[in-house]
């Protein structure tokens, strides 16, 4: 049998191996910040023609994303142009016009989620790209036969539909198909091929309406056939895979330092990555927990309550101020979108230089140019020189053009790859589904007191706070990037650790913290347990030993550190899905459905797991045996149960689903002596059978009569890691409430 001391050796050898991964994170880090593109430095930043002639890297994508963006770009592009005449024609106000198109904003916004959920799993981005251009092309066509306002709103919302899926599928797919050294600017090119969209699209209005005598259906029409043709365009696309220029970058740093070998590599822990993969609504929880993109999201919203609105009534504001129209509304708006394009060119290697000496930077310069933007529009919306107003809002258009791949760029390069979708879905989701419905509701309200002109100079109120919120997420980008960097360091090494014999222990937690709200009840917590291990984990009330075992059951999800088990990162993994793994919890005084009766309780528990009646029906007979209380008042409430025998019903959990980790949280409390003798008996079993139990106790007594490795927290740290002898020694931590249960058992 192995001693006490042999044990904790063994777990103290496991705990170097954490302690390695934590070394290799350090070491690599500034490493993979540079494989990333992030040098600290503009010097020696390669041009885009050389980044696109390296092996693997092809000006193919890019070519055929712009075409699709361009021709996407033909529906929103001519309905905003003759929205007027569509107005007039179905009958219809300006405040209907502006709902319908809010609430196609609304559907590009949600499409994006499905499509996100179809390609998390499976790098199949170029596959769903073709798919769309196809579908948006049909639904183009069919613009151009609505008669009523309700046709219009469906053929709107089919639009925002397929057409959504750009957002969630383009920039995800075009930055794993480059580099990044030359990111910033094959984003910014391919926003250059939206706005060339933009000069092309109202051109082409104004030649089909005027020149060609086309009514407003017949343009839709005619559109919609030549984005059948870019659609074709694109059938070559390929998808490159999830981090092929930057996950997987980083991890050949871990394997350049072990100089591994690739069949090595392939074997990979006792956990089955399927296992713990995160699921859509994990990953959209996970990006909501990092502090860039919470920032950011909140930005997007102010910048949808300008910009949404801020299209539509443009259009409006040309027709009923200066009387422009669907030529005249045409050119300038081609003209808009030339000016766009010359702010790109201009922005691509400008950003690149400041991505590389720090992303942050690329949010501070966007937020001074989005400052800018607004007063000009608000000058433009006041002054009566129409020269004037095409100058002044080309600049802001020009100004606002570089916000979307500064906001790309930013984001998509903070996060693990396969997270990209759904990380531009939810961008989408806040700029046109949060912004531009409560923009639309703001600007209608704006208009009828204080007409178009009005309107205008309203923009300046969203656009200095939305310039505000980026300057404020400045600071938060290097550290989000050095968290993913770490992340993705720390997985590498670990799996190079297994592959190469080394043993982990079952559980690690690393470096947790842990809030609710704005208090923060942990502290870079650490806590490891082996295989069949019983730990006791003590401390003061309000301690946070509660909410540790929250992180480690998935209740909870840490703002920062890491949760592994059996080397694999269940950090973010759903509680449901961590039972599955093994992981089961007995919250004290919580661990019983009251309203239910003994025997569905016991149901309830197996069926979480298993589905086998047969074996289900063993097990709980098994409760029984070990609990005759229970056997008694099978068929009894457990709300009326008392509260040892509510424990009981709580432990048998533990008999029917055979965890391999068993948290318990104050198993004894408020019970009588004998009744915890019994229970404590039916742990020492549970862990007999090899289960390793985790067991929270305020009574020292009890903990450490079970555990020989002891953990002591007090306010949200771990201040002792050890032999539970050793932990009696020191009354710095256990104060006299402890040690007046401790002294009995040593007498």
């Amino acid at each position: 049998m192995v001693s006490a001391d042999e044990h904790l050796a063994q777990v103290r050898e496991e705990e170097a191996l954490v302690a390695e991964v934590e070394r290799t994170r350090e070491e690599l880090r500034a490493d993979a910040r540079e494989r990333l593109g992030v040098t600290g430095s503009a010097e020696g930043m390669p041009s885009l023609r050389t980044v696109i002639a390296l092996p693997g890297v092809a000006m193919y994508p890019l070519f055929a994303l712009g075409v699709l963006s361009i021709v996407d770009s033909f529906q929103a592009y001519a309905f905003s142009v003759l929205t007027p005449e569509i107005s007039r024609a179905l009958g219809v106000g300006k405040g209907a016009i502006a709902g319908v198109i809010a609430l196609k904003t609304l559907a590009v916004s949600l499409a994006p989620l499905p499509v996100a959920a179809l390609a998390q799993r499976r790098a199949r981005r170029a596959l769903l790209s073709i798919i769309s251009a196809f579908l948006w092309s049909a639904v183009a066509i069919s613009t151009g036969f609505v008669t009523l306002i309700w046709g219009l709103l469906l053929v709107l919302v089919l639009d925002g539909f397929t057409t959504g899926s750009v957002e969630v599928l383009h920039r995800p797919l075009l930055m794993d198909s480059y580099p990044p050294q030359g990111r910033v600017r094959v984003l910014s090119a391919y926003q250059g091929f939206n706005a060339f969209g933009n000069v092309l699209a109202p051109l082409l209005v104004a030649l089909l309406s005027t020149q060609l005598g086309f009514t407003w259906r017949g343009v839709f029409v005619v559109l919609g056939l030549i984005s059948m043709v870019g659609a074709v365009l694109s059938l070559r696309l390929r998808d490159p895979g999830f981090g092929r220029w930057d996950t997987d970058q980083i991890r050949a740093a871990v394997h350049e330092r072990r100089a591994e070998d690739d069949e090595d590599e392939a074997r990979f822990g006792t956990v089955h990555p399927d296992e713990v993969a995160l699921g859509f609504f994990e990953i959209v929880r996970r990006l909501m927990l990092i502090p860039t993109v919470r920032r950011l999201l909140i930005g997007q919203a102010v910048l949808g309550i300008l910009l949404i609105p801020f299209q539509t009534f443009l259009f409006f504001f040309l027709d009923e101020r200066w009387g422009l129209g669907p030529g005249p509304r045409g050119l300038f708006f081609a003209f808009l979108a030339a000016i766009n394009i010359v702010a790109l060119v201009a922005f691509g290697r400008r950003g690149e230089s400041l991505f590389r000496r720090d992303p942050g930077r690329v949010l501070d310069l966007s937020a001074v140019l989005l400052a800018a933007a607004v007063v000009l529009i608000c000058i433009a919306g006041l002054v009566p020189n129409l020269v004037a107003v095409w100058l002044l809002f080309g600049a802001a258009s020009g100004l606002l053009a570089v916000l979307t791949p500064a906001f790309a760029v930013t984001v998509l390069s903070i996060i693990p790859a396969n997270m990209r979708p759904h990380a531009a879905a939810l961008l989408g989701i806040f700029l046109g589904g949060v912004g531009g419905l409560i923009g639309a509701l703001f600007l209608s309200g704006i208009d009828r007191r204080f007409g178009i002109g009005g309107s205008m100079v309203s923009l300046l109120v969203p656009g200095l706070i939305g310039a505000a919120i980026l300057r404020s997420a400045k600071g938060l980008v290097q550290p989000d990037l050095d968290r993913m960097i770490d992340e993705v360091l720390e997985d590498e090494e670990i799996r190079a650790i297994n592959a190469s014999g080394g043993r982990l222990p079952m559980l690690a937690c690393r470096g947790i913290d842990f809030s609710y709200g704005q208090l923060q009840v942990l502290f870079d917590c650490n806590l490891t347990v082996d295989d069949g291990e019983m730990v006791a984990l003590l401390g003061t009330n309000g301690a946070g030993k509660s909410t540790l075992l929250k992180v480690i059951s998935g209740i909870g999800l840490p703002t920062a550190g890491s949760v592994r088990f059996r080397g694999t990162d269940i950090t973010f993994l759903d509680a449901e899905r961590r039972l599955r793994l093994g992981i089961t919890q007995i919250p004290g005084g919580r661990a019983v459905f009251g309203p239910m009766t003994v025997i569905d309780n016991l149901r309830a528990f197996g069926t979480t797991v298993r589905r086998d009646r047969a074996a289900l029906d063993a097990s709980i007979d098994r409760c029984f045996d070990a609990f005759p209380r229970l056997a008694e008042r099978r068929n009894q409430l457990a709300s009326t149960l008392s509260g040892g025998e509510q424990q009981m019903l709580g432990l048998s959990k533990a008999l029917i689903l055979k965890p391999r980790l068993l948290l318990i949280d104050e198993l004894s409390l408020g019970l009588a002596p004998v009744i915890v003798g019994q229970l404590l008996d039916m742990v020492r079993q549970i862990n007999a059978d090899g289960t390793a139990v985790v067991l929270v106790e305020q009574s020292v007594n009890i903990a450490l009569g079970l555990a020989d490795h002891a953990y002591f927290m007090e306010k949200g740290e771990v201040r002792f890691d050890g032999r539970s002898t050793d932990l009696l020694a020191r009354d710095d931590l256990l104060r006299a409430v402890f040690l007046e249960g401790a002294g009995a058992r040593n007498r």
